[in-house]
């Protein structure tokens, strides 16, 4: 499966209904949006802690209500032809979301988001296999195996080399281990080849776990992560990167 990062992000304003939508017209099996609870409890599509990056006007999300954030544009920064587009609910992504489509949603902040998720998904007719909830915090991991186990959940990892070493942290002994205490339902890693090869993903396969791997945009990466049988690619440019792994080398001009 090739899943939009954070929507048609390469194209369109990162997290918003646009970059979703065009995810969808340029056939992507799922779409990427990070989510995060604003200051009044409502849970909301935006990256960063702050909105300096995207939005027309700098706020800390958790210390705005939603019309508040609801005011910014987080369009223009991509280009005119976005002005006036807004941040959106996850009832508002949700609603968008195509039969048999997916949607990962990464969980920005802790805990705490966990039970208005699960109130969330509770007014929605998908079923729990089209919505992922992924995360880099093991805490996030743990309540929602326990509040929405219905609904997989995902530990995200990323990687770190040490300079002088060179090992690489967290060691693949460690992340099993951690996989398995928070009972998660797979791992959404970093694409990185130097940790990750046919007989580890086999070693997470044998276990139980899925595999899913990010951020991807260059084809022959994704065709290596594809042969090492990932379930799904997390890409900026999904449209791009299917026809790159159509080609025989893996390679389309950009």
């Amino acid at each position: 499966m090739l899943i939009a990062h954070r929507g048609a992000s390469h194209e369109a304003p990162e997290n918003t209904l646009t970059a979703f939508r065009l995810a969808w017209e340029q056939g992507a099996d799922g779409v990427e949006g990070d989510f995060r609870l604003s200051k009044d409890g409502k849970i909301v599509c935006m990256h960063d802690t702050e909105t300096k990056r995207t939005g027309n006007r700098d706020l800390r999300v958790v210390e705005a209500t939603l019309e508040e954030l609801r005011q910014l544009d987080v369009g223009l920064w991509k280009g005119e032809q976005f002005r006036g587009e807004r941040i959106p609910t996850l009832a508002e992504v949700l609603a968008i979301i195509p039969p048999g489509k997916k949607l990962f949603l990464e969980v920005k902040c802790g805990p705490e988001i966990v039970p208005v998720i699960a109130e969330e998904l509770k007014n929605t007719s998908l079923p729990p296999e089209q919505v992922a909830i992924i995360c880099f915090n093991t805490n996030v991991i743990d309540a929602a195996r326990k509040q929405l186990p219905e609904h997989k959940s995902h530990l995200l990892v990323s990687f770190k080399q040490d300079k002088e070493t060179q090992k690489w942290t967290p060691t693949w002994q460690a992340l099993m281990q951690k996989l398995g205490k928070v009972r998660a339902s797979g791992i959404d890693a970093a694409a990185n080849l130097e940790v990750l090869s046919a007989e580890r993903l086999a070693d997470l396969r044998n276990a139980g776990f899925e595999i899913h791997c990010y951020t991807v945009n260059d084809g022959n990466l994704a065709r290596d992560m594809q042969a090492m049988g990932v379930d799904s690619i997390t890409t900026d440019r999904p449209d791009y990167l299917r026809k790159s792994l159509s080609q025989k080398d893996g390679s389309l001009a950009n």
